[in-house]
């Protein structure tokens, strides 16, 4: 499936389940990046991600409010985590997120708005050591590390 085209938003679905009134279900769309955050903080532990960590980005870049780095055993399961990732955002929240990098399975980039997701093996995560690029002085690399 090419995902490459598709742009982080709240999904036709979600609108139209949401206008549909009142005693009709509908989608949950997010209160706030906190709750995209949690979500997503929850669906990498569930799926086994490995050295989770959160970055606040709010103040320091007008791209996200949060960026979430966390690491897969093998290319198998980096792929995999980013793929349970954006059906779990797309089921529970009508979000459709632009992802990139998922068929090498290296290093998965999700953009699920005001939340970007790095998803790496090890070795490319160590290489790229994006953790440093966003830590401000004097704070420790993980700002957040669960």
């Amino acid at each position: 499936m090419k995902e490459d085209y598709v742009l982080s938003h709240i999904s036709d679905a979600a609108f139209e389940t949401a206008a549909s009134g009142p005693g009709v279900m509908t989608a949950s769309v997010p209160a706030s990046s906190d709750n995209l955050l949690a979500l997503i903080e929850q669906s990498l532990e569930d799926d086994k991600a490995e050295d989770i960590v959160s970055i606040p980005l709010k103040g320091k870049s007008s791209m996200a409010d949060h960026m979430v780095v966390c690491s897969g055993r093998s290319s198998r399961q980096v792929a995999a985590i980013a793929e349970k990732l954006t059906d779990r955002l797309k089921q529970e929240m009508g979000l459709i997120c632009k992802v990139e990098g998922k068929d090498q399975g290296d290093w998965v980039l999700i953009d699920a708005g005001d939340v970007v997701v790095h998803v790496f093996r090890p070795e490319v995560r160590e290489f790229y050591q994006l953790e440093k690029l966003w830590k401000t002085p004097g704070q420790a690399a993980a700002s957040r590390t669960i």
